[in-house]
């Protein structure tokens, strides 16, 4: 199935415009043809073509079909790597999983200091529509360590870290069917005061295993961890 995104299609009406002119130009569908639509909230719109116009396709006959929304969210917060095309992979694979909020985090060893969000919203809205998703991912601006762990609720907040520390496996520390802030450092690994303040605002420290795993590496295990258990 190929799954169409317009967060403000509601029904029968017209296509935004540059889903209008993947449809029509890219895919070459036509008047007649059926296709979905999500909204990112949750909605499909199965609908027909009645006018195949690349910018402004009409779409007709619409069938609504609401999804159930998850009885927990994951809110996966990481810092960028050095590697736009690393941090780019795990945005794709996080969406794909099925993860519900993403901010970047600028932390004291983060290498990269700059993102683009805008970029990384259509890689999101792309890993979405690939993986058949009813929900779109908020995709939160870059936001420094401490601004974000003071504003974060700590019970839900899950840090991991790979110092020689007092800490649980990630699997051991989470409760089931709720929701999970997972924090991810750059490669340098968060610095010994940011985990402290975590730590005293009442954040889980937890580990992933024993292997020490890259930034994108972790913040897809930590993602799949919560999705597995929960399954």
């Amino acid at each position: 199935m190929e799954l169409f995104y317009d967060p403000s299609f509601k029904g029968d009406g017209i296509l935004c415009e540059s889903e209008s002119k993947h449809c029509i130009n890219v895919l070459r569908h036509k008047a007649g043809d059926i296709i979905t639509i999500a909204n990112g909230k949750g909605q499909y719109f199965e609908g027909t073509i009645i006018n195949a116009h690349p910018k402004k396709c009409k779409i007709g006959s619409v069938k609504t079909i609401n999804h159930t929304e998850p009885e927990f969210k994951v809110h996966l917060a990481v810092a960028p790597t050095k590697s736009m095309d690393r941090f780019e992979w795990l945005i794709e694979k996080a969406v794909e999983l099925g993860v519900d909020e993403i901010t970047p985090l600028l932390c004291s060893h983060s290498e990269r200091k700059k993102l683009r969000i805008d970029r990384i919203e259509r890689i999101a809205i792309s890993a979405m529509k690939q993986s058949l998703k009813a929900y779109m991912p908020k995709v939160n601006e870059l936001t420094t360590f401490t601004k974000f762990i003071e504003s974060t609720p700590a019970p839900q907040t899950y840090l991991a870290h790979c110092y020689d520390d007092e800490k649980q496996l990630l699997k051991d520390a989470y409760q089931l069917n709720s929701d999970a802030v997972l924090c991810i450092g750059p490669e340098g690994d968060f610095s010994p005061e940011e985990v402290k303040m975590a730590k005293n605002r009442g954040c889980h420290m937890v580990s992933l295993g024993t292997s020490r795993l890259r930034t994108e590496t972790a913040g897809l295990a930590a993602c799949h961890t919560i999705h597995l258990l929960n399954e």
